[in-house]
């Protein structure tokens, strides 16, 4: 049995570490829960995201991190070639699919994914992609995603502008869409809890895993929010480290 952690908004917030969340994990896996990390944001490689972690205090194994730019992966088909609206793991993933990547030309597939270079030029590069007959595909659709000081424009920012200037309805591969569950159940297997800070993302999947759903206040959603949450949470914690000890007893 595994519990499932969002990142950003979970363990950190942006460059910021979340205060208690490296020991709320080393706990868990005490007491033999393997712990395993989710996220949305597609803009880095996992081998980063490993290190990001490390530098948190958190030992992470390559399989026990599932990114939506996996995700997004799993819908090309090998061979075929890709525009890339995207950042590093967006490449590293689709590479690792056998998909040919260019950042413009003609495509079978435009995947956009959050990445803080985008402009113009990357939007009329994916634009022009599409209009000439690329499929639309989006690693996750979050308009935002949490910061220090704030909400900052997520990856749903960025793919509705290129589905806008494009006409294109694209199809989504991140939490909580098909294609992230069957990524985790195929990884993973069983997730007990799903932890996150978002409900229409780490809620909705926490229930087509069949997991608990457990919201954590430290990323979108604040204690002043709490009675709009839909899907309901079934556990509601200020933090990680919070949730963690009520679980086990340490309150």
């Amino acid at each position: 049995m595994a519990w499932a952690l969002d990142l950003d908004g979970v363990v950190w917030l942006a460059e910021t570490p979340i205060p208690g969340s490296a020991e709320a994990i080393e706990r868990l896996g005490r007491g033999g829960t393997r712990v395993v990390f989710i996220t949305n944001n597609s803009s880095m490689t996992v081998a980063q995201y490993g290190a990001k972690l490390g530098r948190c205090g958190i030992e992470a194994a390559t399989d026990d991190i599932v990114t939506s730019a996996q995700a997004a992966a799993t819908l090309l088909e090998p061979g075929s070639t890709a525009l890339v609206c995207a950042g590093a793991g967006v490449e590293e993933a689709l590479e690792a699919r056998g998909v040919k990547t260019v950042r413009e030309g003609r495509a079978d597939t435009v995947v956009v994914g959050w990445h803080r270079d985008f402009d113009f030029d990357r939007l009329a590069a994916a634009t022009t992609a599409v209009l000439a007959g690329a499929r639309l595909v989006g690693t996750n659709d979050d308009p935002t995603y949490p910061a220090p000081d704030g909400q900052l424009p997520g990856a749903g920012a960025i793919l509705a502008a290129v589905a806008r200037a494009s006409g294109a309805t694209p199809v989504v591969a991140g939490k909580p869409n098909e294609p992230m569950v069957e990524l985790i159940r195929s990884r993973v297997g069983e997730v007990e809890v799903m932890v996150g800070d978002r409900a229409t993302t780490d809620g909705l999947l926490a229930r087509r895993l069949g997991a608990r759903f457990a919201l954590v206040l430290t990323g979108v959603v604040d204690a002043a929010g709490l009675a709009s949450v839909e899907p309901a949470p079934d556990l509601v914690a200020g933090s990680l480290a919070e949730l963690v000890a009520a679980q086990q007893g340490l309150a």
